[in-house]
C-alpha cells in the first residue's frame, strides 16, 4: 500500500503534470470507486481548472476551481498523465480528458481505490470524522499529545501508529522502519513506552518518513510515481523484507512475525519484548 512518501511523490509528480490544466470530460469505467455518486461527479468535474494538488495523510487533494477531489490509493492505485494518445490499459478505470489533449488516467489493479467531490467547506469536517492524526512533521507532531495519547493505551505500539490517530501517513513498512530506529519492540504496548523512548519514537518517525519521501518512495511490488519512476528507498531500508539477514546494527538475524495480521519485521536483540 502507497504510504505518506509515496503518496507524497505522486503528489509533487502530478503537481508539475496537471496544475492549470481544465477537466473537458470525466469517463468512469468502475462506479464502485466514486463515493460521492458517479452521474454527479461525471457531470461537475467537466470545466473545472485544477489550480494546486494537495495532501492529507495519504489523501490526496485535487483543488478545482469549483470544489475539492479527495483521492485515496488504497493498495494499488496510481495516476498516469498521457499528453495524447492513451493506449489500452486492462486496470485503467477512471479518465479525465483535459481540453489540451491530455488525459490523466487511474489505474488500480485491485480496484480499492476511492474518490469523492467535495465542496472546499466540507473537508475539515471529513478529515475530523476520520480522526487523523498529525502531519509528521516536527512542527505538527508535538510530543506531548503524543506522549499522553500512549500513556493512555494499551494497545500494541505497532497496530496503534498504524491507525492513524497518532500520526498520519505510516504503513508497514514505514512502522517497521522507525520502531528498528527507534529499539522499540513492535509488540509492546504503549503505554509501557518511556519517556525517553517516546521521544526517539517520534523523531525516528519525522525522520524515515523525511526520508522516503527524499528517495521518492519505496517500489516494493507495483508502486510507480505519476511520472512512471520508481522510488528507491526500497534500497535503504533496514529491516522490512529482510527475514532472516542480519541486522545491521547488530548483526542478529532480522525475524518476521505476525501482529495484528500484519507481516512484522523486527531485530530481536535491538528491540525487545521486555
Amino acid at each position: 500500500m502507497p504510504e505518506l512518501p509515496e503518496v507524497e511523490t505522486v503528489r509533487r509528480g502530478l503537481e508539475r503534470l496537471v496544475v492549470g490544466k481544465t477537466i473537458e470530460q470525466v469517463r468512469v469505467r468502475y462506479a464502485k470507486m466514486i463515493g460521492t455518486g458517479v452521474d454527479s461527479f461525471v457531470h461537475d468535474l467537466p470545466g473545472q481548472t485544477i489550480e494546486r494538488i494537495g495532501r492529507r495523510g495519504k489523501y490526496l487533494l485535487f483543488y478545482l476551481t469549483g470544489g475539492v477531489l479527495v483521492s485515496h490509493l488504497r493498495m494499488e492505485g496510481k495516476y498516469l498523465f498521457y499528453p495524447d494518445e492513451v493506449p489500452e490499459r486492462k486496470h485503467a478505470h477512471v479518465f479525465f480528458e483535459t481540453t489540451d489533449g491530455g488525459t490523466l488516467v487511474y489505474e488500480d489493479v485491485r480496484k480499492f481505490g476511492t474518490m469523492e467531490l467535495l465542496r472546499k467547506n466540507q473537508l475539515e469536517t471529513y478529515f475530523t470524522a476520520r480522526k487523523l492524526g498529525p502531519e509528521p512533521t516536527a512542527a505538527d507532531f508535538l510530543l506531548p499529545p503524543f506522549v499522553a495519547a500512549l500513556n493512555r493505551s494499551k494497545k500494541p505500539i505497532k497496530p496503534y501508529l498504524l491507525e492513524q490517530t497518532l500520526v498520519v501517513g505510516l504503513g508497514n513498512i514505514y512502522v517497521d522502519e522507525a520502531l528498528w530506529r527507534a529499539r522499540i519492540h513492535p509488540a509492546r504496548p504503549a503505554a509501557s513506552l518511556k519517556p525517553a523512548e517516546v521521544k526517539r519514537l517520534r523523531e525516528q518517525i519525522i525522520e524515515v518518513l523525511q526520508l522516503g519521501i527524499e528517495k521518492k518512495g519505496s517500489t516494493i511490488r507495483t508502486y510507480r510515481n505519476a511520472l512512471g519512476e520508481d522510488g528507491t528507498m526500497q534500497d535503504f531500508l533496514q529491516v522490512y523484507g529482510k527475514t532472516g539477514q542480519p541486522c545491521a546494527r547488530c548483526g542478529s538475524p532480522i525475524e518476521k512475525i505476525k501482529l495484528g495480521g500484519r507481516g512484522t519485521h523486527l531485530c530481536p536483540h535491538c528491540q525487545k519484548a521486555r
